[in-house]
């Protein structure tokens, strides 16, 4: 039992720490642009990454694939920068079906290179484990719960933001976003390839 939560806590550790808040950073241009109204779309893209995640972390942990960490470092940043210049450019537009399947699919795509990201630690912590498969479950559903709950802090502080102090949603989205992107340019430049 207590390895079970050995690896709920890690996925959990993984998402909320703050030294490597890259996570919170992703999940915070993700969520951004909805209320709770679109829970259901929400949950949907928290899964679809963790999913991703999950996927790229298992083929990693058994040796079906193995990329340069220094790429996956510096594309990690990239992909939370084009979430939220996807997000610039789209605040305020109404969601239609083919921007709803370009997201599902960027969202899947970059949840494979998170999960890259973190595959040389995890095949450490879990080295001495024959079966990695229930390990990677249960860091999943780690990741999944501090996933949400990164989410539900997104979308309440944008209903205080926008209810109560009657901020515009979309300069929420435009300020949140260019806050992000501000942040994440010098992590590209710090893990540059060039």
């Amino acid at each position: 039992m207590s390895e079970f939560w050995l690896y709920i806590k890690l996925g959990l550790t993984h998402v909320l720490d703050w030294k490597a808040y890259d996570h919170i950073l992703f999940l915070i241009i993700l969520t951004v642009a909805y209320t709770f109204d679109s829970w259901k779309r929400i949950l949907v893209l928290v899964t679809l990454f963790t999913l991703g995640h999950t996927t790229s972390l298992f083929l990693a942990t058994y040796g079906v694939v193995s990329v340069n960490s220094r790429l996956i470092e510096f594309l990690i940043p990239l992909t939370i920068l084009v979430g939220a210049v996807f997000n610039v450019f789209t605040a305020g537009k109404g969601a239609n079906k083919n921007k709803i399947g370009v997201l599902y699919a960027a969202t899947i795509f970059f949840g494979l290179i998170h999960g890259l990201g973190f595959s040389g630690f995890f095949k450490a912590v879990s080295s001495n484990v024959d079966s990695k498969i229930l390990p990677l479950i249960e860091f999943a559903v780690g990741i999944e719960i501090a996933q949400i709950i990164v989410v539900l802090v997104v979308l309440i502080l944008s209903f205080i933001i926008q209810t109560i102090f009657r901020f515009n949603k979309r300069d929420w989205i435009l300020v949140i976003s260019s806050i992000v992107i501000g942040m994440v340019i010098p992590m590209i430049i710090a893990n540059r390839i060039w």
